[in-house]
């Protein structure tokens, strides 16, 4: 299972939107309309396995929408959109961890999640039905992306189920990582078998294992005869795609240090050199601030 990120540059579908109105959904459009109601507080977050939701509302509709940090944007679902009175215009290539798939957009958008309003926004409109079937095995609405983490400051305890916006003037708990962007998605230093840090996508969106990207993987002897121990099928956006398995013999992050970990190599030619996501971040309790480029960490 892949994490669920779309790369696509929000300027080139800006010409595209110009034109954007709203109108009555399709009577043949599918119902959102009880499916993904909840009633959870504002600042819950829903673990389901190694996949994350929170109650959100798009132009006033509650739903639970699937939370992926590494999204370079939010997404609706086609039907979704329609039930809204949303109307997406243009045909882009959004790429996924799976490959590429099409994707429209669409403008005038008002998102409410985890305690924070964003007004107005530009957003992806792509057919979400795969990753509901095949990945989620439930409905998926919506995909809140890294929008909202550009929005505000929040602590996070997947363990405890819990997603909370938090004032930047409270020192957070934690050994402070600095962040970078990485091809639209923020990163976090991570060592890899005791080799000097690389860059690690910090994915709330993969619900599978490490991601090690093939240059990478290649470059550490990890697809060296007797490393590879699987084959085993993942992909995100854009479908199914199969990967080698590893076991890595160790995974720091923050002076904590990881044992045996499933590792599957990201053939795909935008993958960053590690992507870690739930199974690894849910040991933590965390502070993530991308407007301040930083991620502060405590072991559970």
């Amino acid at each position: 299972m892949g994490h669920l990120f779309i790369r696509v540059a929000v300027l080139a579908a800006s010409a595209a939107l110009a034109g954007c109105v709203s109108s009555g959904a399709p009577a043949s459009a599918p119902s959102y309309a009880t499916a993904g109601e909840s009633s959870a507080p504002a600042n819950a977050l829903i673990v389901r396995g190694d996949r994350l939701f929170v109650p959100a509302r798009f132009n006033g509709r509650q739903v639970e929408a699937l939370l992926d940090s590494g999204a370079e944007m939010t997404i609706l679902d086609r039907a979704f959109a329609e039930e809204l009175g949303v109307v997406a215009t243009g045909s882009h290539t959004a790429r996924g961890t799976g490959g590429e798939t099409e994707a429209a957009f669409a403008k005038g958008v008002d998102i409410e999640a985890a305690g924070v309003e964003l007004v107005d926004r530009i957003v992806a409109v792509i057919d979400l039905s795969d990753i509901a079937e095949r990945l989620v095995k439930a409905s998926v609405p919506a995909i809140i992306g890294r929008d909202l983490f550009d929005a505000a400051r929040f602590e996070i305890d997947i363990e405890a189920g819990r997603i909370e916006k938090t004032d930047r003037a409270a020192a957070p708990s934690g050994a402070r990582l600095p962040m970078e962007t990485h091809k639209g998605l923020q990163t976090i230093p991570v060592s890899v078998e005791g080799n000097a840090p690389a860059q690690a996508d910090f994915d709330l969106g993969n619900g599978g294992n490490v991601l090690v990207g093939a240059a990478y993987a290649e470059r550490l002897g990890l697809t060296a005869p007797g490393r590879i121990v699987d084959r085993q099928t993942g992909g995100g956006l854009g479908g199914e795609i199969a990967r080698d398995i590893v076991v890595l013999k160790t995974l720091e992050i923050a002076g904590e240090t990881f044992t045996d970990v499933p590792a599957a190599i990201d053939p795909t030619e935008n993958a960053a050199d590690v992507n870690v996501g739930v199974r690894i971040l849910r040991r933590f309790r965390m502070t993530v601030d991308f407007a301040e480029n930083a991620l502060w960490v405590e072991p559970r």
